[in-house]
């Protein structure tokens, strides 16, 4: 599967979208992951352990909707099976991505039962977003190392909000996704361009 176009491709696209995430501080260290649907069946996603900001083919590896590792010798990110909700909801997610931004993570701890974006103009980079005068929820899931019921839970979430955008986990970072890898891109820079403005609302009017 590693040798396929397809492969070759989605790294690319995501490696690109590492180093810009990395080029703006929204992934320190080894933090975040990535990934982008291949089929209907398997998806390819960051390794775990490696820096962001340089990535290459041998930091992606492939598993399936199961959570089968495809890649042998291979570790896949810890956080996983938060992707594969994701491909599992929805055959036209493309990519899901994951941030760690300052910004993110102290708006997570600020409102650990979420935020609100309200009336920016920016809202229109989403999906069925065609106007400023809206709202936008970002809920905030608490942070635990029992991945798999974390996303039990979001997935329950999105059972009842299934128009979800993005969403935060609480002293931890962002989680938004996309019909492919630059649609993703686009979701993650809208977010953290909010997030900054929120911050900075709170700094300029305590």
């Amino acid at each position: 599967m590693e040798d396929t176009l397809e492969f070759k491709a989605q790294v690319r696209l995501l490696a690109d979208a590492g180093r810009l995430f990395a080029q703006r501080g929204w992934v320190p260290a080894t933090a975040g992951n990535f990934s982008a649907r291949l089929n209907d069946e398997q998806i390819v996603i960051t390794v775990s352990g490696r820096h962001k900001g340089h990535l290459d083919d041998n930091g992606f590896m492939v598993v399936d909707l199961d959570g089968n590792v495809l890649s042998p010798g291979k570790k896949p990110s810890a956080e996983t099976f938060l992707h594969i909700v994701m491909y599992r909801r929805d055959p036209g997610i493309g990519a899901v991505l994951h941030t760690h931004s300052a910004n993110a993570t102290v708006l997570s701890r600020l409102f650990p039962q979420g935020l609100t974006l309200d009336d920016y103009e920016v809202l229109k980079a989403f999906p069925e977003i065609t106007t400023h005068e809206t709202s936008l929820p970002v809920p905030v899931f608490a942070n635990t190392q029992d991945i798999p019921q974390l996303a039990a839970q979001v997935d329950h979430y999105m059972n009842r909000n299934p128009k979800l955008s993005g969403y935060l986990i609480g002293s931890h970072g962002l989680y938004t996704w996309g019909r492919s890898v630059e649609a993703a891109v686009q979701h993650i820079e809208a977010f953290e361009f909010l997030f900054e403005c929120e911050i900075l609302s709170r700094r300029l009017n305590p």
